[in-house]
């Protein structure tokens, strides 16, 4: 199977989606578990489907090709963020090992998916290591950011380094702010977004100083998201090619920056799907081939 992996902004091919049908299953699902998972407050499942479905046709509509999850009873509605539980590299993908508990489960999902499609599996991070995949972003083919965080401890960052330590893979940390603690979902692309080659969405509040200045060193030009649309997930940006991004509706002043940088950017209401469970698109969606040199996975 051809794949491309290591970018986060190349024409997206392909992507891997639990859509809100299987993750939040129902009202009754969502009404048990929304406290226990520190969502602010409980979804509403109708208007999550039709938020799903506008996203969805998002990707649909612009030729990407969208793979599903089957539904699992064993997961819970976190599962909607596909991205975390799983790592797509050009040697295979790494399953990740949740830092939250609710979400242990998924990368046994996530596996059995794989191993279906006949999609090699370079490796898993096992406890007491915890790594999960919004903790991860690609700066460039060849450097592979991941944050030290809640949701990722030094093991399961030292587990990833031994994994692509055969391939020429600069694994470069970034050791995250405490932020508002263990219970919140702050992972590192909460505060980045890779959109085109040496372009980032960025809010500069909550990025390490020495992450900052390396991304100015590697020639990036930081798009800088305002205060008042952080907590509206305006640093939460999807890019679907070097020029096109998808992002949740209601932030106008982020949206305005990367027009006047000539980006499209496409929009979607994400109050139920996105806000209130605090993960944006690129949560939402598992990138599983982005365009670029073919790669060979055997």
């Amino acid at each position: 199977m051809s794949f491309s992996s290591h970018s986060e902004y190349l024409p997206l091919v392909s992507v891997l989606l639990n859509p809100v049908r299987h993750a939040f299953a129902s009202q009754e699902k969502l009404k048990a578990e929304w406290q226990a998972l520190n969502y602010t407050c409980c979804p509403d499942y109708e208007k999550a489907l039709n938020e799903y479905d506008a996203f969805e046709k998002l990707l649909l509509g612009r030729g990407v090709t969208c793979e599903y999850l089957p539904p699992s009873v064993a997961t819970s509605t976190d599962a909607l963020y596909s991205r975390d539980a799983s790592i797509v590299t050009n040697y295979g993908v790494i399953l990740c090992q949740m830092g939250k508990p609710g979400r242990r489960k998924e990368p046994g999902v996530h596996e059995a998916y794989y191993r279906s499609q006949s999609i090699p599996v370079l490796g898993r991070i096992t406890p007491p290591g915890t790594l999960e995949g919004g903790d991860v972003a690609w700066l460039d083919s060849q450097t592979l950011a991941v944050a030290h965080s809640y949701r990722t401890n030094p093991e399961g960052i030292a587990q990833l380094k031994t994994m692509l330590a055969p391939y020429p893979i600069q694994v470069l940390v970034v050791e995250l702010p405490h932020y508002k603690g263990p219970g919140d979902v702050f992972h590192l692309m909460s505060a980045i977004s890779p959109v085109a080659k040496n372009t980032a969405v960025v809010y500069s509040p909550l990025l390490p100083i020495a992450f900052r200045n390396t991304l100015l060193a590697m020639g990036y030009q930081l798009v800088e998201v305002p205060e008042e649309e952080f907590d509206s997930m305006a640093c939460n940006v999807l890019a679907i090619s070097p020029g096109t991004c998808i992002m949740v509706s209601g932030n106008p002043k982020t949206q305005g920056a990367l027009r006047k940088k000539g980006f499209e950017v496409l929009t979607y209401s994400g109050k139920e799907i996105s806000i209130k469970g605090g993960g944006g698109p690129t949560c939402l969606t598992r990138p599983l081939k982005r365009q670029a040199s073919p790669y060979i996975l055997r």
